[in-house]
């Protein structure tokens, strides 16, 4: 079936959240004195880890519905610095010096623009994030790439995360569009390629890393597999008669 719509993840797929979060986490702890002054050292990436490893749970824990977004922040800072009775304030205080210097390393991956200014006249576009939307919003705006996209769809307004079928369908609900006609891109094999698959959604997984050919394992059923962005436009022809003129509206 020729594609409609092509549903976008965004960090770590259009935006490289991981290196922005990394330079930006670096600048943040040597400004609070939490490295070494001079050059870096194997304590940069032991509290890089401690950072990540505060993420992944409180941002879980956020997905769940157990926090708030501002709540999920401060317990990163509080578990990151292992304070836990650190003060709201001086947690939302900690966190906002680190987001200056996040925002401050905000760059897309350098095949991003490209293939949406690519798709641009062929396909409808959209972001479909477990992130909070005034964030994504605000990231796209300050990335020069909002204009690309129909609508940007999160988590917290969707009321479901990705791979729940049902914030894929929420997606296309919101695009007048059936699963069939939608191509779901992301780079997580778990939450955004078999997310979008299960969900009925064609399902492209970016595996810039290429831990998925390095491994030697075949791909599961239905998902479709590119090492970077470029291949993009060239696979959708393949699988699914994409830029067919007729199915644009």
């Amino acid at each position: 079936m020729p594609v409609r719509a092509v549903l976008w993840d965004l960090d770590d797929t259009l935006f490289d959240y991981t290196g922005s979060d990394r330079a930006g986490a670096l600048r943040h702890f040597r400004a609070e004195g939490l490295l070494p002054a001079h050059g870096p050292a194997h304590g940069d990436e032991e509290a890089l880890e401690r950072w990540r490893a505060a993420m992944e749970t409180e941002f879980a824990r956020f997905l769940a519905g157990e926090v708030g977004f501002l709540d999920h922040r401060r317990a990163r800072a509080r578990t990151f610095l292992g304070t836990p009775l650190l003060s709201d304030a001086d947690a939302d205080a900690w966190f906002g010096r680190y987001i200056a210097h996040y925002e401050a390393s905000w760059v897309l991956f350098p095949d991003s623009a490209p293939v949406l200014e690519a798709l641009a006249p062929l396909v409808r576009q959209a972001v479909l994030s477990n992130a909070s939307t005034a964030n994504q919003e605000r990231k796209l705006d300050v990335l020069g790439i909002r204009g690309a996209f129909e609508t940007v769809l999160c988590a917290d307004e969707l009321g479901y995360a990705k791979p729940a079928t049902e914030a894929f369908h929420a997606a296309c609900k919101a695009l007048g569009l059936t699963p069939g006609d939608v191509v779901y891109v992301g780079d997580k094999l778990d939450i955004d390629a078999l997310g979008a698959r299960d969900a009925g959604l064609t399902a492209v997984w970016l595996d810039r890393a290429g831990t998925g050919e390095e491994a030697g394992e075949e791909l599961p059923p239905g998902v479709r597999r590119i090492a970077g962005l470029a291949e993009l436009p060239e696979l959708l022809r393949e699988v699914t008669g994409f830029g067919a003129p007729s199915t644009i509206r």
